[in-house]
């Protein structure tokens, strides 16, 4: 079977971007499944392809996966404006494949939305089999977050998002809330497969050079938060955090914020304006070197704005990194990760907007450090029986080669 994969923010491991659809892909390869990966350039992501862009795209094979790559540049610190544009952009290129090429089913991925548009067209104009899956509710997210506020960009969104799910013959949720989000929008549950971020066991059961920032004492506790550094990460909490840490003289403890987004700026003059030398930022890295620094590391945070829609409706990589290089993890919102944590005994859920409940932990976790590591344990435990990335790619692969017209 010939699958045709949208994900406009494709990347191979040695970006520093999530690569749930480059396993995916590569599932399907090793299925004996042809695909044809249809992406933009993503910043931080790296698609494999070096050769000079021709009309706008460069195309060629990486891994076994043929790679389709529009010179549609995209960064997190882009504007609106800017970033609508790209989607839009992307979305219109995009519809010229889906009915050019020859696939027996069409596959796509947000964010952002507006991948949807060519499974939409491609399944009622060409008749072809559309797979759909979500990674964030849009427009619930956006708007409880106050990030679009126009109520007819709202509406449009609103329509986009109804048309994907009543135009797919099956859909992804990656997390609870998103397959019951996509279910109160009036799809079948019997459409919608439950397939979660997954935890990369191999790379970060591999032998590693452990590193960490020259800041960094070797006997200091190592929190560390790997991800975009934008409005809905909230990473404001973090520097409350260890502003309350530097009150309580706590020089032992270093919260390491490694990656990139619009906000970083703004990030690193207050921690410079307020003297917050227990912060350390760098850049982002590829997950070869980012499994290195996880076995240097002593707790993972796990940290997203207090937004109610968040709760159960995302499902973010870094958790997964996390628990698979067998870091315990602070999470600092409630839903179904706080809920996980709780039970499986693999970290600390505090409450949110408490500086005061975030530092308690950082300190509990310097000053037990034996139980620290059997929180650890626990976690790679739970990666190792419900979240190892070959079961559940193969779970995905049988769900989307299994659709029928």
């Amino acid at each position: 079977m010939k699958v045709i994969y949208f994900h406009q923010h494709f990347s191979t491991p040695k970006g520093s971007a999530g690569i749930r659809s480059y396993e995916m892909a590569r599932r399907l390869v090793a299925r004996g499944h042809q695909v044809t990966m249809v992406c933009g350039s993503y910043g931080g992501g790296t698609t494999g392809l070096t050769q000079p862009f021709e009309n706008g795209r460069r195309r060629g094979t990486v891994d076994g996966i043929d790679i389709v790559e529009f010179n549609l540049a995209y960064s997190n610190t882009d504007g609106f404006i800017k970033r609508a544009g790209t989607f839009v952009k992307f979305a219109l290129r995009s519809v010229g494949l889906a009915f050019r090429e020859p696939y027996d089913v069409l596959f796509a991925t947000t964010t952002p939305l507006t991948a949807g548009i060519p499974g939409i067209l491609a399944r009622w104009l060409r008749g072809k089999p559309f797979v759909f899956e979500v990674r964030d509710l849009w427009p619930e997210l956006p708007r409880a977050m106050g990030v679009i506020s126009n109520p007819l960009v709202l509406w449009a969104m609103g329509v986009l998002e109804w048309a994907s799910y009543k135009s797919a013959h099956r859909l992804v949720g990656l997390s609870p809330g998103i397959v019951d989000g996509i279910a109160h929008r009036g799809v079948s549950r019997d459409l919608i497969a439950s397939v979660p971020n997954g935890c990369d066991l191999d790379i970060f059961s591999a032998q590693v050079v452990p590193w960490r920032p020259a800041q960094v004492r070797p006997s200091d506790l190592l929190a560390v938060f790997a991800g975009t550094h934008g409005m809905a990460n909230g990473l404001d909490a973090v520097l409350n955090a260890a502003a309350e840490l530097k009150r309580r003289s706590r020089a032992d403890i270093k919260l390491l914020l490694i990656g990139q987004g619009k906000l970083k700026p703004g990030l690193v003059e207050r921690a410079q304006r307020e003297g917050l030398d227990n912060v350390v930022f760098h850049d982002p890295v590829n997950k070869a070197k980012l499994a290195g620094l996880m076995a240097a590391t002593d707790l993972g945070l796990q940290v997203l704005a207090n937004v109610p829609a968040f709760y159960y409706g995302t499902s973010p990589n870094k958790f997964f990194d996390y628990i698979a290089a067998g870091l315990p993890v602070l999470n600092n919102y409630p839903g179904w990760l706080a809920e996980m944590i709780t039970e499986q005994r693999c970290g600390f859920a505090v409450t949110p907007d408490s500086p005061a409940a975030f530092a308690d932990a950082l300190e509990q976790a310097a000053d037990d450090r034996t139980a620290l590591k059997a929180m650890g344990k626990r976690g790679r435990a739970l990666a190792e029986t419900r979240f190892d990335r070959t079961e559940l790619a193969d779970r995905w692969v049988d769900w989307v080669t299994g659709v029928k017209k």
